[in-house]
């Protein structure tokens, strides 16, 4: 069986219109699908640092323009509700290492799905604790447990790890894709060229 791995920070909205697809093409290629949580500001802190300066002050003011409508042309495409938050970037470090308290549950898809929604399509400030708790309690999560996990050490060894992964295998942002281990994709507009590696 093929395994894909997904590489993905909440606080993208790129990487919620991936997040969103990424279950069905691995379902209709019959392959495992390996949640890979990362902190992206730790990836950009490491290998990708322009991403700060180019947000601060947009070299294109065109491009910038056009982003804004591809976005809304892919967020309708798959029937998302997404903007951009008045907050923004935010802090998603605690709903990231909350990844991993829901995978160990068994909700992990269920709850990335609520971070997300909530964030791109609600405008909550996912970095709260009284966010990350109604958003854990919506998928069956203790809130309290949920709180107590995330600040423990080994979840946040776990983040790292995951962040420090990517950052080793040439990854450079989220959504990541790898196949198969080596074979690497970016960003939701590679997501064919992904389905495309997993039918081969």
């Amino acid at each position: 069986m093929a395994q894909l791995e997904f590489f993905y920070d909440c606080s993208s909205p790129w990487t919620y219109l991936a997040f969103h697809k990424i279950e069905e093409i691995a379902a209709a290629s019959d392959t495992e699908l390996l949640w890979r949580p990362i902190l992206v500001g730790g990836v950009f802190n490491a290998v990708n640092q322009n991403v700060y300066s180019e947000r601060a002050n947009p070299s294109n003011e065109r491009r910038a323009r056009y982003m804004g409508k591809d976005l809304a042309d892919w967020a309708r495409s798959y029937g998302l509700a997404i903007s951009f938050p008045k907050l923004f970037p935010v802090n998603s470090v605690k709903a990231m290492r909350g990844c991993f308290v829901a995978e160990d549950r068994g909700c992990i898809s269920a709850f990335s799905r609520a971070v997300f929604a909530a964030y791109w399509g609600d405008h909550r400030d996912i970095a709260q604790d009284d966010v990350l708790t109604d958003i854990s309690a919506g998928v069956g999560l203790d809130p309290g447990e949920f709180l107590e996990r995330i600040a423990q050490s080994e979840i946040k060894a776990k983040l790292r790890a995951t962040t420090d992964d990517l950052i080793a295998r040439g990854g450079f942002g989220s959504p990541t894709m790898f196949v198969d281990g080596d074979d690497m994709y970016f960003g939701n507009d590679r997501l064919p060229l992904v389905a495309e590696a997993l039918a081969r």
